[in-house]
């Protein structure tokens, strides 16, 4: 790295991770270990392993509709549509139209026709779509990869760096509380829900599923994820969920994953 650590940055992750973080500062400068996954698709994907890990925790309904709230670039949605059967659809769904385009490419690309056809690229915000009442209980199943701080771009992104400030996990946070809300109301009873970030706080990541057990309390249950059947078994448990470090991981991650069953 060629340019000058932001001290706020330094300063807040270190109070988080302790001597741990030198190590995995370490890990997030060096490019991430991608692999390809090519199940069900026209032509292999290359993606991170975590990310995989994240879109095969969902548990998928035989039939109805599964939404990937925040579906671009697409890389697990792409896992989500392989694993589809019966009748099931599959909702992708992107707020940023610029990013949306890209989704659309990549199912294009590397989905066959009929599971193409069977996926739906739309552009709301998830977030707000929790306030209409018409669309609560809509879906079986509901992946959120929430926006998040991303400290991997941040870290390897002067730009990124520089502008960095505590604010943004702060900020992060109450949108993903937001979504994670939202996503809430629009799944059906019994439906599985997956909440996942790319983030290293417990800002961004057990303090939204904390307030989503608490608000909902005896409505939903955590559900995992236990990642069986994947071959992993790394990573580490928190509260709530299950995070994948790069420094211990083999450079997968990071990625935390909360999975849960709406009563």
């Amino acid at each position: 790295m060629a340019y000058a650590m932001n001290d706020a940055f330094e300063g807040y992750y270190r109070n988080i991770w302790g001597s741990r973080w030198e190590k995995l500062r370490e890990s997030l400068l060096s490019p991430a270990s991608l692999v390809p996954y090519g199940e069900g698709l026209v032509k292999p994907y290359m993606m991170d392993r975590a990310s995989i890990l994240a879109a095969l925790s969902l548990r998928l309904p035989s039939s109805g509709i599964i939404l990937d709230a925040c579906a671009a670039p697409g890389g697990k949605s792409l896992v989500l549509a392989s694993r589809m059967t019966g009748d099931t659809r599959l909702l992708c769904n992107e707020l940023s139209s610029e990013r949306r385009r890209r989704l659309s490419t990549v199912l294009d690309e590397y989905l066959d026709g009929e599971t193409r056809r069977r996926a739906t690229v739309s552009g709301f915000d998830a977030g707000k779509l929790g306030g209409r009442k018409s669309e609560w209980e809509r879906f079986d199943a509901i992946l959120l990869d929430a926006p998040c701080s991303s400290e991997r771009h941040v870290i390897q992104s002067e730009k990124a760096l520089a502008e960095w400030t505590p604010a943004r996990p702060r900020s992060l946070s109450q949108r993903q509380w937001a979504l994670l809300s939202a996503a809430f109301l629009l799944l059906k009873p019994g439906g599985s829900l997956v909440y996942a970030t790319c983030a290293l706080s417990p800002e961004e990541n057990d303090r939204p599923a904390s307030r989503l057990l608490e608000k909902y309390a005896g409505n939903i249950t955590p559900d995992g994820p236990d990642f069986k059947g994947t071959g992993f078994t790394g990573g580490e448990k928190t509260q709530f969920g299950h995070l994948i470090l790069p420094d211990e991981s083999g450079g997968m991650g990071p990625m935390y994953v909360a999975r849960f069953r709406k009563k």
